[in-house]
């Protein structure tokens, strides 16, 4: 059975959750987003290093 149209109110929520996805990745260093991905291959010394760069100066 092929499902109906959407409606208005859900495509809206629809375009919230979206921005709301890009408003959070998108502000994220592309360093953070290597650092993660070398976490999830399991290269946790890599991953370590990389966020050792991105440490703000004191």
């Amino acid at each position: 059975m092929a499902k109906g149209r959407q409606s208005p109110e859900s495509l809206e929520q629809l375009r919230r959750q979206l921005d709301q996805c890009w408003q959070d990745e998108c502000d994220i260093d592309h360093l953070i987003l290597r650092a993660r991905q070398l976490r999830r291959w399991g290269r946790w010394r890599q991953a370590r290093c990389l966020e050792q760069e991105v440490l703000p100066i004191v």
